[in-house]
Order: C-alpha cells, then sequence, then structure tokens
C-alpha cells in the first residue's frame, strides 16, 4: 500500500522552529512534534529524522498513511483531518530506510500527585517517579525517563538508541516543580543512556549520569543503564519475620566489616561477581560466626582508590560486581544464611566529576554554591545543600531506597561529625555560622532526624548506625526525644584510647592503666559499636598486627588478648577483613587479603580464637543482653594498675547469666590471683586467648575453676585463677 501525499501550502512547522530542533536549542518540542491540533481544524503530525531526506507516516502496523512534506532543517510535517490512534515514522535516506519510534505522542507519565509531592519535598518513593523505569504506557512498553533539572532550559536523554543525538529525545518540562519527563517506546533493560543538558544560560553541560538511576557502566565507562526491578519474588520471607530481634541493643551483634573488591580476588586478579561472593563470603563470615556484614559503599563510583566514599550513582549497586538483579540474589544468599547485611550510605559529600552531580543542570543544584558551606576541604568534595528541600527528599528516599527495594538491613551513615559541624576542618573565616550564631549544622540535624524517623517509621526492624566522632549528645537517642534517632554510634574514643594503650609496650602500662579503661566511664551514654575498622589500618597506620608490640609471639598474644578484652567490653563489635587472622600488611584495595597466612598457625590460631569469640558472645546472654545499660556491667577489680591487671562481670536480663571477664595486659604471670565472683559454683573457662588452639603457650585454668567461700572485692565468693601474661579470659557460672 502507497502512501497519499500530503497537501503542499503554507509550512506546517515554522522555519525558525525548525531550525531551533536542529540546532537542539529547543526547549520544548512537545509543543512542536508529535501531534498538534490545527486552528484551522484537523491535527499536525510533525517528526524529526536528522539526515532524512524524506519520511513516511505509519501506522502501528506498519501500514503508510502518508507522505510528510519537508519543513527545513530535518523536520517533516503532514496534515490530517483526525488524530491517529498511533504512528510511527519510516525515515529514507537514498536507498536506506529505518524506523522512528514517535516519543512526542504520548502524553505525561506522572500525575499531579507525584508532581505535588516532589515539588514539597515529601515525595517518599521518589525513585519511583525519577529515574529511568520500564513500563507499559499509552499501549506501549518502553522506558520513562525522568529529572529534576529546575535550572536547565532543555533537557534530553541521549544513548545508543538515538545515537547520542540531544536533539532526538528532549524531556518535557512539568510546570514549576523542576521535573522533566519523557516516555521513549522500544526500550528495554539495559540500555545505555545519560542526560544532555542547557543550562540556564544556554551553556551545554557534560553528559550526565542520572542521580536516580538504577544501574550504571564499569568504570573507565559512566553511562547510566536501565535496570528492571519490577516484580521480584524474595525468597528471605522468614529472615525478615525475625530481623527485628536480631537487631535490637538486646541481640549479640558481631560486624564484619569488608571491601568486596579486595576481600578476595579471582586467580586472573578480577573482582569476584555477586554470585562468587554469595559463594565464597557468605559461607565465610557465618563460619565465622559474625552476625553482619558491613559493606564498604557499594554505591556506583567512578574511582576505585575512594573504596566507594566518593558516589556518583547513589542508587545504583556497583557493576563491579554484576547487575542490580545479582546484587540481590547475593542479599538474599546473606539472608539465608542467617547474616544482616549493613551498607555503608555516604549522604555527607560527592565528588566533582563531571558526569555527576556537582552542577548538574549549570547551577549549584545539589550543592551549597558557597565553598565555605558547599566544599569539603578534606576530600575535595561538594557538600550536599540540606537546607534545600528536594535535596534533603533525594537523600531521605535513597536510604529508603536500599532498604525497601533490595533488603538492606542497615545503614552506617559515614561522616556524620562532618555534616554536624559547620566548622568541621574549617579555619576559622572558612565557615558560615548558623541562624543562631553557632557552629552546629542545624539543616544537617534536621536531616538526620527526618531520615532515620522515616526508615524506622517504614520498617522498625532495620538498623541505623552513625559513624560520629566527638561527644555530640544524643545521637543514639530517639529524634522525637531530642536525638538524632540512630539505632547505634560507633565508639571512636573507645577505639583511640584502647588502640593506644595496647600499642604500648607492656612494662609501661601500669603508668595508663585508665588509658584502656576510660570508655567505661561513658560505655552508656550511647548505643555503642566498638569499631576496629578499615580506617585503622590504611594511610600508613600499619596493620593490626603491626601496632602490636614485641616480638612476633608478643604481637599475636596482644592482639589476641585485645580482641578478649573487645567481646567482654559493653558495645557491639566490629573487625575489618583480615583483622580476624591478623593480616600483616596493611590493607591495599588492589590486592586481595593474604590468605595464604592461614597456613601459619598464629595466624590460624587467631582466627580460630575470633570464631570462638563471636560463639561466646552469642551464647553468653551476660556478654549482649544489657550491652547498653549500666545495670549489665559491674567492676571486680579495676585499681590493679602495678600488675596492669583488670576483672569485670557482665549479667543478663534480671541479674542473670553472668561473665566473669578477666584481662592481664602485662608480660609477667600472676599465680593464684583471687577475684569476688557473684555466686558459688563452677566457673567454665570459655575463652582463654592463651590456649594452644589459638597460637598461645597453654596456660590457664584447667577449664575452669570452682568458687569457694572467701570473700573478696565485695562478694561473699572468689575464685583463685593462674593469670598467663598478655592473656584476656571469660569465664561462664555452670551453677
Amino acid at each position: 500500500m502507497s502512501a497519499k501525499t500530503a497537501r503542499q501550502g503554507a509550512p506546517l512547522v515554522e522555519p525558525g522552529e525548525a531550525e531551533r530542533i536542529d540546532t537542539g536549542r529547543h526547549p520544548a518540542l512537545f509543543d512542536i512534534l508529535g501531534a498538534q491540533p490545527s486552528a484551522e481544524g484537523g491535527w499536525r503530525i510533525a517528526g524529526y529524522a536528522p539526515g532524512a531526506e524524506a519520511m513516511v507516516l505509519e501506522d502501528l502496523s506498519g501500514q503508510p498513511i502518508v507522505e510528510m512534506i519537508p519543513q527545513g532543517r530535518d523536520v517533516f510535517a503532514a496534515a490530517l483531518p483526525d488524530r491517529p490512534e498511533g504512528w510511527r515514522f519510516r525515515a529514507r535516506r537514498g536507498d536506506a530506510g529505518w524506523t522512528i519510534e514517535d516519543p512526542y505522542r504520548f502524553g505525561p507519565v506522572l500525575g499531579e500527585m507525584d508532581e505535588y509531592f516532589l515539588s514539597e519535598g515529601t515525595h517518599g518513593r521518589l525513585w519511583d517517579a525519577l529515574g529511568a523505569h520500564i513500563r507499559d504506557h499509552e499501549g506501549a512498553t518502553g522506558v520513562h525517563f525522568a529529572l529534576w533539572a529546575p535550572n536547565a532550559s532543555r533537557v534530553s536523554v541521549v544513548g545508543d538508541f538515538n545515537d547520542w543525538d540531544g536533539r532526538r529525545h528532549v524531556l518535557r518540562q512539568r510546570g514549576a516543580t523542576g521535573i522533566w519527563e519523557i516516555f521513549v517506546p522500544a526500550l528495554g533493560d539495559g540500555a545505555r543512556y545519560k542526560y544532555e543538558i542547557l543550562g540556564p544560560d544556554g551553556t551545554l553541560m557534560p553528559p550526565k549520569a542520572d542521580p536516580v538511576g538504577f544501574g550504571s557502566e564499569i568504570r573507565p565507562d559512566n553511562c547510566s543503564v536501565v535496570r528492571d526491578l519490577r516484580g521480584k519474588a524474595w525468597s528471605d520471607g522468614a529472615w525478615m519475620s525475625r530481623r527485628g530481634a536480631l537487631q535490637r541493643t538486646d541481640a549479640p551483634i558481631s560486624i564484619y566489616e569488608a571491601h568486596l573488591a579486595s576481600w578476595r580476588r579471582a586467580e586472573d586478579g578480577a573482582w569476584l561477581s555477586w554470585k562468587e561472593l554469595a559463594e565464597q563470603l557468605v559461607p565465610y563470615v557465618a563460619e565465622m560466626g559474625f552476625t553482619h556484614i558491613e559493606m564498604l559503599p557499594i554505591t556506583e563510583h567512578p574511582f576505585d582508590g575512594s573504596w566507594g566514599y566518593q558516589p556518583v550513582g547513589l542508587y545504583a549497586p556497583t557493576a563491579r560486581h554484576g547487575d542490580p538483579h545479582e546484587f540481590r540474589a547475593f542479599v538474599e544468599a546473606c539472608h539465608a544464611a542467617g547474616i544482616g547485611l549493613i551498607l555503608d550510605w555516604v549522604p555527607a559529600h560527592f565528588p566533582t566529576d563531571p558526569h555527576g552531580l556537582a552542577k548538574f543542570d549549570g547551577t549549584h543544584l545539589y550543592e551549597h554554591a558557597d565553598p565555605r558551606q558547599g566544599y569539603h576541604p578534606d576530600w575535595n568534595t561538594a557538600i550536599f545543600n540540606l537546607g534545600r528541600r528536594e535535596v534533603v527528599n533525594y537523600l531521605v528516599a535513597n536510604a529508603r531506597y536500599w532498604l525497601t527495594e533490595h533488603h538492606i538491613d542497615a545503614l552506617r551513615v559515614d561522616a556524620v561529625a562532618s555534616m554536624l559541624y559547620l566548622d568541621y576542618s574549617r579555619k576559622e573565616g572558612e565557615w558560615v555560622p548558623n541562624k543562631d550564631g553557632g557552629r552546629e549544622n542545624l539543616e544537617a540535624v534536621d536531616f538526620l532526624r527526618r531520615m532515620n524517623a522515616e526508615v524506622y517509621g517504614d520498617d522498625s526492624s532495620i538498623m541505623t548506625v552513625a559513624e560520629e566522632s566527638t561527644a555530640w549528645p544524643g545521637v543514639s537517642r530517639p529524634a522525637h526525644d531530642g536525638g538524632l534517632g540512630f539505632g547505634f554510634k560507633w565508639n571512636m574514643g573507645w577505639m583511640h584510647d584502647t588502640l593506644q594503650y595496647i600499642a604500648r609496650e607492656p612494662v609501661h602500662r601500669r603508668h595508663h592503666h585508665g588509658e584502656i579503661s576510660f570508655g567505661l566511664h561513658y560505655a552508656f551514654s550511647e548505643n555503642f559499636v566498638l569499631p576496629i575498622s578499615h580506617d585503622e589500618v590504611v594511610h600508613g597506620k600499619g596493620s593490626m598486627l603491626g601496632k602490636m608490640p614485641g616480638d612476633r609471639w608478643g604481637k599475636f598474644a596482644n592482639l589476641r588478648a585485645y580482641y578478649a578484652f573487645m567481646f567482654a567490653h559493653p558495645g557491639k563489635k566490629l573487625l575489618f577483613m583480615g583483622q580476624e587472622f591478623g593480616q600483616a600488611a596493611e590493607w591495599n584495595h588492589d590486592a586481595g587479603l593474604d590468605w595464604a597466612a592461614l597456613g601459619d598457625p598464629l595466624h590460624e590460631g587467631l582466627r580460630k580464637l575470633v570464631s570462638d569469640l563471636n560463639a561466646v558472645y552469642r551464647e553468653l546472654p551476660g556478654l549482649h543482653q544489657r550491652d547498653t545499660r549500666e545495670d549489665g556491667f559491674r567492676w571486680i577489680d579495676g585499681a590493679a594498675e602495678a600488675q596492669s591487671v583488670y576483672a569485670w562481670l557482665r549479667l543478663g536480663e534480671d541479674g542473670t547469666a553472668p561473665a566473669v571477664c578477666v584481662f592481664n595486659f602485662s608480660d609477667a604471670e600472676y599465680t593464684d590471683w583471687r577475684i569476688g565472683v557473684p555466686a558459688p559454683g563452677f566457673y567454665a573457662e570459655r575463652v582463654n586467648s592463651d590456649a594452644e588452639a589459638y597460637g598461645g603457650a597453654g596456660r590457664g585454668n584447667m577449664g575452669g575453676v570452682t568458687a569457694d567461700a572467701a570473700p573478696a572485692h565485695g562478694f561473699d565468693h572468689s575464685i583463685k585463677l593462674t593469670l598467663p601474661p598478655l592473656t584476656g579470659m571469660i569465664f561462664e557460672l555452670r551453677g
């Protein structure tokens, strides 16, 4: 069937309009292309096809309707009495022909309520509205693109599907909301794309990745990738139903912090895939007895050396290990093994890579314009403008997205201190005081409270953890009670003080007796996690083993005693990968851990100790039930400074299940060392860091001791112990 020829006459598209379209300067193609009612009655259909010599209007079955009239500058149009049900174009140049699916025939996808909540900054599921979504729309299947760029004079989506030509798919602007959108038919999962944006003055910005993109390419490529997240049938219902009980303050929480790209490498040096991590990392963590894996940021980032802490794709799991579907399978593998998954989340700042958020629409959209507020001197990054409601909505929704769409169990929020203080790492005159003249960032406080209130409001079984290094009050107090609303806070002071103590030669520790126990003065002021994180084994700080004093045997003995101390101390636990077996070298993010070291009995012994400490921590209620409460701790003897010995009691609910914890941080052995205990009975030696199985000398108490009626330390009963040098011990009362 041949097409009818459209009638000639006055131009259907003004020449100036056609020229603006062809030069990429027309901001509103939905007003020109597609179907427009004619003032004389009927309809005008217009299409754009760069390089075409002719164009035919076809129906959706491919039958020609009418030969279209050139309007100049690759624009073609036809006048029809009625608006077709649907159409596409067939363009020709010489003997070549190609079909064009017309995006301008489709109406908007977003509704008025989406517009309202987006403009108000309260869209609870922002990721459902913005980003790239595969959907059915007006009888077609394709991808709906939506973007916030309020100051742009034009926004186009570009990709392989349009030869990266920003003139072809110009988005529709949705009034004063700053939202732009377009539905592109016949696109699907895996399509690569970016946004081409003209700033308010017409300046062409560098092509931008999608701020709400669900997938990305592997660096050095940095396109966003369409990913279909619909219809996931999760298999982790059993885990999700019991998760809340496993993440409360009275639960044993022991976290294995891991940089997934360097935990282990394939034989050829490649990163492990999500599937390989599910098959290797998850069983290892479960075998070791950790309850959670904390992933260093796996949101997409361009620079390996940032370890993920400079993310560009906050909504995309890094493609280094696979696609989002494979990531979700990894999450399910964790849950099937009884392991919770913590995402290290970075809402404090972002890098200024050209394809990222910086000056996104030609203005300082996501970041503060004033460098005293918007530039981070420590990391050469931009700081989110938390005084802008749309930016706050973007970040709060991102937290909800990971917890909701990917079943992440917890968020560890990075660099909270840098958010809370306007003068963080700044000299006088380099920061802007708040409205009251103070240094507190009131906008950041409001943001953190809102984020915590919303994610806990969605699901109280999740967990949030703050990396906050100052004495800001109430970090883990509920937001409605004046706190920031986090579930837990990293205890950075404990980490600093105890590492400083354990690094001292044993002979000098008597002069610093209060250093390692100082944290017990404030141990219950927050819900604390005790972190020995990646930050302690990088940038010339050496390894945990390298921090220890003494010869090789002494280093291992000190580290074993320190780990026993950590697991007996009030607070949840966190160790960075490799620390569990005492990797000798400083962490290198470009290589896997030194797994060959486990062939050495000392390294393997340390690993066995950490595994047993995890087991005892879980099994003894006294070691975890009152982790965050003063009534779960009681000193037995904290005054033996000349001998560098400490002894305390940990108690479960109602004062039951006492665990007696004793530490000798000197290099001397003490025999017949008597300490008071709360009740008569047999005290089984559950942990002795000097045991031969751990690489120690095998000195101790023959598996346990029986209390006798000899008062000591305010108790009616006591036990007499052998305290090997550089040793931590945990005893369980067995009646």
